[in-house]
């Protein structure tokens, strides 16, 4: 069975990726389909991956804001405001996070000066920049 572009079985569970899918391409709306779809909804997750895009970073910031909303009402008010629109965004992976913190503090570099330099940099050129940052202690 496909609903609006999402591949669902009878017995598949949805994930918020599915949902992000309903709000920024297919616009259909998946909770009204089925009730029990709410329990799939992770208000976290949709307005994290909606934060990444100027035209709707100020809705995901309106939802995070009104969180005590039940998921229904979250999910409808995206999916009507929500301009259809393809989007697409890599989510920030924590150990890279960590190894541009650390370039930023060596050279002094802005975030995005670090983040143009860490694709040229191997991985034992950072081991050793981390090595030469690290301040002792715990990890």
């Amino acid at each position: 069975m496909k609903a609006g572009g999402v591949k669902m079985n009878i017995n598949s569970r949805l994930s918020p990726f599915d949902f992000l899918k309903s709000i920024n391409d297919t616009k259909v709306n998946l909770i009204d389909q089925d009730q029990d779809n709410t329990k799939y909804y992770s208000g976290f997750v949709v307005n994290r991956s909606l934060s990444y895009f100027p035209d709707t970073v100020f809705m995901s910031n309106e939802m995070n804001r009104l969180h005590h909303l039940d998921a229904k009402m979250q999910y409808d008010f995206l999916i009507n405001i929500v301009r259809k629109k393809k989007r697409f965004s890599k989510w920030d992976k924590p150990d890279q996070r960590a190894d541009m913190e650390c370039i930023k503090e060596y050279f002094g570099y802005s975030e995005q000066k670090a983040k143009q330099v860490i694709g040229l940099l191997t991985e034992s050129q950072i081991k050793t920049i981390k090595l030469k940052v690290a301040k002792g202690g715990r990890e």
